[in-house]
């Protein structure tokens, strides 16, 4: 069994990330996501759009003005291929829709590390960055690998010309199917400052969308093939790492 390593963001590190990477910022801990995120099962998830055998659905959070989303999708290709991309520091730029910047920073590991992203925003809005600490956990019996993110904006200096998001919840779960991996992505942000309520509404159904479809065509790349997820004598995941064959 191979040793964990270190990594950074959605990977070697994830996203998983903007407004996506704003509203792919992302995310708590495996308890605080799940009390920051509406349930997934629960019955006021509305159905906004669906495409590519995408389907997105928002609904309202206390406490806040902007809603949450849930995108659901099962992605052509398998979750070692996909988990490659989470744990490469830099994935953000490649697949979230707009994320423009993103690193691996501090000292963590696979299970718990840290990141910084950037989300460009269309002129004259503010770009916005985040900060996420980023915690993956898997079991080998079920095969499910969880992503929780969640914004830890004081853990690096502010800039001038980027709006810093403070408050963002994510959940990325990933179930496989065969050679094909259902992906849930459940992720409430408040991006702070003024917007535009049409790039808000916007933003829930297309980032989701977008990156969706360019996560399954990044994952298909062949720098992302030939990895395998690692597991412990306890059947908890501990790395995703080139295979040995």
């Amino acid at each position: 069994m191979r040793s964990p390593r270190a990594h950074g963001f959605a990977g070697r590190s994830t996203i998983i990330a903007g407004m996506a990477c704003i509203w792919m910022l992302v995310a708590l801990s495996t308890a605080s996501a799940a009390a920051g995120l509406p349930d997934e099962e629960a019955a006021d998830w509305e159905l906004r759009t669906e495409a590519d055998n995408i389907r997105i659905y928002t609904t309202g959070q206390p406490g806040s003005k902007f809603q949450a989303f849930k995108a659901v999708a099962t992605l052509d290709v398998p979750i070692e291929n996909l988990m490659a991309v989470m744990i490469n520091p830099v994935s953000c730029t490649e697949w979230v829709h707009n994320c423009s910047e993103s690193y691996a920073f501090g000292n963590g590991d696979f299970h718990d590390r840290y990141a910084y992203s950037v989300n460009d925003m269309p002129w004259p809005v503010a770009d916005r960055d985040y900060v996420l600490r980023i915690r993956t956990r898997g079991d080998r019996e079920s095969g499910e690998v969880i992503m929780d993110l969640n914004a830890t904006p004081d853990l690096r200096a502010q800039s001038n010309n980027r709006i810093r998001v403070d408050r963002s919840d994510t959940l990325y779960r990933f179930i496989p199917e065969g050679d094909s991996t259902r992906m849930i992505w459940v992720q409430h942000t408040d991006p702070n400052g003024a917007l535009p309520g049409w790039l808000v509404n916007s933003l829930l159904v297309d980032i989701p969308v977008r990156s969706m479809q360019a996560l399954e065509a990044v994952a298909r790349k062949p720098r992302y093939q030939g990895f395998e997820l690692v597991w412990d004598n306890e059947g908890k995941l501990v790395d995703v790492a080139p295979s040995d064959s």
